[in-house]
C-alpha cells in the first residue's frame, strides 16, 4: 500500500494497523502529536508504518501502566494516525508527528512476528470523525474559554489568546484536550467523548472539578 494514500471515510481505513500503548496519550482526529521514538520495537514499529500506509493506532493501556511486556490489556477505544513528519536523529531515536485521521475500536488482537503489537480494527462506529468542524455551532465556546482563563490563572501561565480567539472551535477544542494535563482515564473520556460538543463539556467539567480540588487545598488525582 502506498504512503500516498488519502483517507476521507472509514472505508479507506486499514483493517490492522500497529498498536502503540501509550498512557496518557490522546490523539484525535485533525490533532497533531509529537512522538520521541527510542524503544527498539517503536523504532521497529515506526519503520513498518513508512513501509506501508504510515498509519499507527495510539491506544491506552487499560490500567494505565506502562506496556513494557506487550502483555497488558489495552482500552477497547484508540485513535489512528498518519505519520506526517519524519526525522531519523542519528542517535538512534525517531522524532515523528502523527496526524489524527479517526478513532477505532480494538477488535482483537492479530498474533504477529514482529516486536510490536498490532490489532485488527473497526471504525464504522467513528464515521463522523472526518467531517471538519462537525458540531462546532453546539459548543458552549464561550464556557470553555471562561473555563481556561480561570485554569491559565489558577496556573500563572502564559498562552496567546490571539490564537485561542481565532482558532476554529473543532480545533480549540482538540487541542485542548490532548493537551491538558490529566490523568488516563480523563483522557480516555475524552477520546470517547460521541460528539465534539459533548467533548467540550467533558473538558470543562474536568477542569472545573480540578479547580475546585486546588481552592480546597486537596492534591489531584488527575496526574
Amino acid at each position: 500500500m502506498s504512503g500516498r494514500k488519502t483517507y476521507f471515510t472509514v472505508d479507506d481505513m486499514p483493517d490492522i494497523v500497529p498498536l502503540f500503548p501509550l498512557t496518557g496519550a490522546l490523539l484525535l482526529p485533525r490533532g497533531q502529536m509529537p512522538l520521541n521514538i527510542f524503544e527498539p520495537r517503536y523504532l521497529d514499529m515506526v519503520d513498518a508504518a513508512l513501509k506501508s500506509d504510515r498509519i499507527i493506532g495510539m491506544i491506552q493501556p487499560e490500567t494505565g501502566q506502562a506496556d513494557e511486556t506487550n502483555t497488558i490489556s489495552l482500552s477497547r477505544i484508540g485513535c489512528a494516525g498518519r505519520i506526517t513528519q519524519f526525522a531519523d536523529t542519528g542517535d538512534g531515536r525517531y522524532i515523528i508527528s502523527l496526524t489524527g485521521l479517526c478513532r477505532f475500536k480494538l477488535v482483537e488482537e492479530v498474533p504477529s512476528l514482529q516486536k510490536f503489537r498490532q490489532g485488527r480494527i473497526d471504525s464504522s462506529s467513528f464515521a463522523d470523525d472526518f467531517k471538519e468542524g462537525l458540531g462546532e455551532r453546539e459548543v458552549d465556546r464561550a464556557d470553555m474559554i471562561r473555563t481556561l482563563k480561570a485554569y491559565v490563572k489558577a496556573e500563572d501561565l502564559d498562552i496567546n489568546w490571539a490564537e485561542v480567539n481565532t482558532a476554529p472551535t473543532e480545533a480549540l477544542v482538540n487541542a485542548l484536550a490532548m493537551m491538558s494535563p490529566f490523568g488516563p482515564r480523563e483522557k480516555q473520556a475524552l477520546l470517547e467523548a460521541v460528539d465534539l460538543q459533548s467533548r467540550a463539556a467533558i473538558l470543562v467539567a474536568i477542569t472545573e472539578v480540578e479547580l475546585a480540588r486546588r481552592d480546597d487545598g486537596r492534591s489531584s488525582p488527575l496526574q
